[in-house]
């Protein structure tokens, strides 16, 4: 199997560290974003990941070319940004398997991929995360407080896809898959998906996000 990264984006909501160095270098107890997401396909048998890289694709490359992570590395790069159904298209082009996974450049979990593959055109989907604490009421007293961050039965997308090549036609050059094929493809019925409960998710995001990611990362990327 091969996986493509969506690597291209400015990570705005991480400045002032992203007008230095592209999201995907930055590091969660000193490990770069790209490289704990490396670990964690590999441990999935993916052989080979296509990164798709757009600001300061060079800076990524460079210090990619410079590890030895025991994965194919091939890179993908946007001369402007091409949202991720563009960018899915182009990287697309170095795919001759029939089925290759897709993940957000920000996302550490420990999903299982070999679930995932289990059914075509499927997206992974977790209970959705609140950040807030939640109060449990009876009338207008409250009776209980909830830092549980999962909300039960109500499932959001996990940014990771199991996809087969023949949707590579449908995709736009440019525009965001989320908001063009899925729609259809979940209007003609072609979209699936695995639920996964009790799974470890963090999509870096913020600092808050890399405090508490950098909390878990190393367990759930052993």
């Amino acid at each position: 199997m091969k996986a493509i990264i969506l690597a291209g984006g400015r990570g705005k909501r991480l400045k002032p560290i992203t007008d230095y160095v592209p999201k995907p270098l930055v590091p969660i107890n000193n490990i770069p974003i790209i490289e704990w997401q490396i670990k964690y396909l590999k441990k999935f048998d993916v052989k080979e990941v296509i990164i798709c890289t757009g600001y300061k694709a060079d800076m990524i490359e460079s210090y990619l070319n410079m590890k030895e992570l025991g994965i194919k590395i091939k890179f993908s790069i946007e001369k402007s940004p091409l949202g991720t159904g563009g960018a899915i298209k182009k990287a697309g082009k170095m795919i001759n398997e029939k089925s290759f996974f897709v993940i957000n450049g920000d996302t550490i979990t420990n999903i299982d991929l070999h679930k995932l593959a289990s059914k075509t055109n499927t997206i992974a989907a977790i209970e959705l995360r609140t950040k807030y604490g939640i109060l449990e009421t009876e009338s207008e007293k409250i009776v209980n407080f909830k830092e549980k961050k999962e909300i039960t039965d109500t499932w959001m997308n996990a940014g990771i896809y199991h996809l087969q090549k023949e949707i590579l036609k449908k995709l736009p050059v440019k525009g965001d898959i989320e908001k063009t094929v899925f729609p259809d493809y979940a209007k003609k019925g072609l979209l699936n998906t695995i639920k996964f409960k009790n799974v470890e998710w963090f999509s870096v995001d913020s600092f808050k996000d890399m405090e508490e990611c950098s909390t878990r990362v190393e367990k759930i990327i052993k």
